[in-house]
């Protein structure tokens, strides 16, 4: 993404389900940014049992050395998902009429792809009235969170 002029990376952790983990906003791509944000993940969410990236050779050295009984895998098509999750942020970049500062896109990302999760549940794996219910409790934990936050 390019930000006043200058190209970042946005990197992005995305689970099994396809929703986004943690998402990080670098302006390198290298092992030392790879260690960064894996760092970070696993102090998160623990070990992963497996990890696929694209060919990028940066996370081999990072994987290996902080996840060695990981599975790292990295082969064209299995980082499919986390491809298409980029889709509604640069739908949302566009809306906005792009980034303006680092620290914007990182505090707005990070953000609204939580709250995406929660709002947008997988449509294709639920059933009408399951999707319903998701929705009602979306809104009232929604709710909860408004009132929490002006008590």
């Amino acid at each position: 993404m390019r930000i006043n002029g200058v190209n970042y990376w946005l990197w992005r952790a995305v689970d099994a389900n396809g929703d986004v983990l943690d998402i990080l906003v670098q302006p390198k791509r290298n092992a030392k940014s790879a260690m960064r944000f894996l760092k970070r993940l696993i102090a998160q969410f623990g070990n992963p049992r497996v990890v696929i990236t694209d060919k990028l050779r940066s996370y081999f050295k990072p994987i290996r050395d902080l996840v060695p009984c990981a599975d790292h895998r990295a082969h064209k098509g299995l980082n499919n998902r986390i491809e298409g999750s980029h889709r509604p942020t640069r739908r949302r970049e566009k809306i906005l009429g792009r980034f303006k500062s680092l620290h914007q896109a990182q505090r707005f990302l990070a953000a609204h792809d939580q709250i995406n999760t929660i709002f947008r549940p997988r449509r294709y794996r639920l059933s009408t009235t399951s999707y319903r219910h998701a929705g009602d409790d979306a809104i009232d934990l929604w709710t909860g969170y408004a009132t929490e936050m002006t008590a």
